[in-house]
């Protein structure tokens, strides 16, 4: 599919390499685990992604790439614990070339309307509280925050959205 210059698909078992660019990347992940994923424990990672992805015709996680160009710069993703919840979380990873170009904005965009279409009532988003881009762009969608807490050893913010 192909929104404001943006196509995605959810990944497929083809995909590891991209996924793997993203979680192996350290500046990516600085603001998200504090570490780069080893590949032995992004292989597990992306096996379970890869099952949630099975789950539902819209739930998952989603490759996004530059429709022109076709060049992979990031994921998104929209899950729920349960499919017959009406909360869902969304997030989103951006390789560091394509930070600040708006994709983020769009990503988190494109992940909202679907989950208006799922019937979703609750977005939450998790974020280091000191990603202040992340944190822009939720607020602009018109998440608020809950809550500035430590979220499994790390620190993190959790940020909700009424649809």
């Amino acid at each position: 599919m192909t929104v404001n210059s943006l196509a995605f698909q959810k990944f497929k078992e083809a995909d590891f390499e991209k996924y793997y660019s993203l979680v192996s990347n350290e500046q990516v992940m600085a603001q998200i685990t504090e570490r780069s994923i080893p590949l032995d424990e992004a292989k597990v990672n992306y096996g379970k992604l890869l099952l949630r992805n099975e789950r539902d015709a819209i739930f998952g996680s989603y490759q996004f790439y530059l429709s022109e160009t076709e060049e992979f710069i990031g994921l998104g993703h929209l899950t729920v614990k349960d499919e017959l919840e009406t909360e869902a979380e969304i997030g989103y990873m951006l390789l560091p070339q394509y930070w600040g170009k708006g994709y983020g904005s769009k990503i988190a965009t494109i992940l909202i309307k679907m989950a208006k279409e799922k019937n979703i009532r609750v977005l939450k988003a998790i974020i280091d509280p000191t990603n202040t881009a992340s944190r822009r762009i939720l607020i602009y969608q018109g998440f608020v925050s809950e809550k500035v807490c430590e979220i499994d050893g790390l620190p993190g913010e959790i940020l909700s959205l009424i649809i």
